[in-house]
């Protein structure tokens, strides 16, 4: 994965802007003896914000910008002359992408739409200057606000590819034949386990102008919870699929057996996708008759559609899709799926090299508008005092 440019799990170190001071300025003009305070309030901090993209597919433009910082809002001044805001940073990411705190796993936010835009770090609130303060026991006031300090976090982002079905089952069993036979997709095909190493999509056309979205995961093995083989890692990829089509050789020893291991396998890694529709698809299915297909057939799973294929022959295909896309168009699936869970990120779900980065140490740019003078007063209004002030 070093060499390829998909990237799905990236860790960034993100810092919002902090807000300027207020200015503690008095009017002096001439014949103008108490012009009284006008010291005006500082900008606010620039914020980070997410924004969808669909014309990307992966993160890597992030693995190499690894620190995103806002701009800091400026200090007012005198007049009541307000301070710059500080500039936002727009950070786009393709859509699908989820955000966990790097520290504590927590699931932060998600951007599923192309031009949605999510707020993911609010920079601080500018501080208010001298003249918020006067009054009539009080026309001097020699403090302001300072403003409120910048958030900073490291975050993971992690990527779940969009698609309407998602393809599981063991190395070999057929998914990537499957998906270049009804798709225009090329992914690596070869007679060795693990051939896909890296999520593959493709679009498959339907009867007409209709068509769906399929995708295509590393095959996983019986103990990938516990990190055999590629471990759970891919998995994520087919948490937002509206249906999941399992796939199991002909040749298998026991289907049943082998589909129960792929069904558990997906439940450790999180148990919403036991809620999702299921079709399962007996690949290879040219080595069989069709008396041999009628003995395997009291076998296989109940309450679950099966069908035979062959993506060589291309027997099957067509009612493969047909099986697909009544799931797909079903009311009651798209109900269901609609609301995702996003479990917290833990060792199972966590990649090392990424955890184990370190950010260079980069300090916080200090104003020195700040501190000047020697009468400044730290101390910040209530909140429901300061939003009277605050506009966002």
């Amino acid at each position: 994965m070093a060499d390829s440019n998909f990237i799905d799990y990236v860790k960034v170190l993100c810092r919002s802007g902090k807000g300027g001071a207020g200015s503690r300025h008095f009017y002096r003009a001439k014949y103008v003896p108490k012009g009284g305070p006008d010291g005006g309030d500082g900008g606010r901090g620039g914020h980070i914000i997410l924004k969808g993209n669909s014309h990307m597919w992966t993160l890597l433009p992030l693995r190499y910008r690894r620190h995103i910082f806002a701009g800091n809002g400026q200090s007012g001044s005198g007049g009541r002359s307000f301070g710059k805001d500080g500039e936002d940073v727009i950070v786009e990411v393709p859509c699908g992408t989820v955000v966990f705190d790097a520290e504590t796993g927590e699931y932060l936010c998600e951007v599923t739409e192309d031009g949605e835009e999510v707020k993911l770090l609010r920079g601080g609130r500018g501080g208010l200057g001298n003249w918020h303060f006067k009054s009539a026991t009080n026309r001097t006031p020699r403090y302001a606000q300072p403003g409120e300090p910048a958030i900073e976090k490291s975050i993971i982002l992690e990527l779940k590819l969009l698609a309407d079905v998602g393809l599981v089952g063991f190395p070999n069993a057929g998914k990537s034949t499957l998906l270049s036979s009804i798709s225009a997709a090329r992914p690596k095909i070869a007679d060795y386990p693990f051939t896909t190493m890296e999520p593959q999509l493709g679009i498959v056309s339907y009867r007409g102008d209709k068509s769906f979205v399929m995708a295509d995961i590393p095959g996983i093995i019986e103990g990938a919870s516990e990190g055999k083989g590629l471990g759970l890692r891919f998995l994520r990829h087919i948490e937002r699929n509206a249906v999941l089509l399992f796939m199991v050789p002909a040749d298998a020893e026991d289907i049943k057996a082998q589909y129960d291991v792929l069904v558990g396998e997906l439940e450790q890694f999180n148990p919403q996708l036991a809620d999702k529709p299921r079709v399962l698809a007996i690949s290879k299915s040219d080595m069989l008759d069709e008396e041999l297909m009628r003995e395997i057939e009291p076998t296989l799973p109940e309450g679950v559609p099966h069908v035979f294929i062959s993506a060589v022959t291309g027997a099957g295909l067509t009612e493969l899709k047909d099986m697909l896309w009544r799931e797909i168009t079903d009311e009651r699936n798209r109900i269901e799926v609609a609301p995702i869970t996003h479990r917290p990120l833990d060792g199972h779900h966590r990649v090392r090299e990424e955890d184990e980065f370190i950010f260079e140490n980069v300090p916080m740019p200090v104003d020195e508008e700040d501190f000047e003078g020697e009468d400044f007063d730290n101390e910040m209004l209530d909140e429901d005092e300061f939003d009277g002030f605050y506009e966002d």
